[in-house]
């Protein structure tokens, strides 16, 4: 009788331990090198949306001066920015605008968290503008050391 056991269990077939904990180690280190990717692309998600803000609210400054007539940036407020691109109200309380007769300045921080990159857009008297951005106390995201805190 066991010797005709003997051979039957010999056909059964399946995975070892060993197998297993093989695959689920590799599983492991897959998702360590995938995981921290994801979280960063998630960052530079955000900083793409500061971005994107601090080009609206500038577009939006510029259409409010001509619209109204006015004969300098610093009769435009946040709400009349708001009112010309009604996508700044999701900046909220992110969004900054410092207006003078013939400059402004822009600043919106990334929604990350809240040492996060600032990205500011700047318009001097003589009409050129510059970008420039501050990492803070978060990573750097989209604001690279390598270009020198512009973007």
């Amino acid at each position: 009788m066991s010797s005709q056991r003997l051979p039957r269990a010999r056909q059964e077939s399946g995975f070892t331990l060993v197998e297993l904990l093989v695959v689920v180690l590799i599983i492991g280190i897959l998702a360590a090198i995938a995981i921290p990717s994801f979280l960063n692309q998630q960052d530079k998600g955000h900083d793409t949306e500061a971005k994107s803000a601090v080009a609206t609210a500038a577009k939006a400054l510029e259409a409010c001066k001509v619209s109204s007539n006015n004969s300098s940036y610093g009769a435009c407020t946040i709400g009349d920015l708001q009112s010309i691109e009604p996508t700044l109200n999701s900046a909220g309380s992110r969004l900054t605008v410092n207006t003078g007769a013939n400059t402004y300045e822009v600043i919106v921080a990334a929604s990350r968290d809240s040492g996060a990159a600032e990205f500011t857009l700047s318009r001097a008297s003589n009409g050129t503008t510059s970008r420039s951005c501050s990492t803070g106390t978060a990573a750097k995201g989209g604001c690279s050391s390598q270009s020198s805190g512009t973007w």
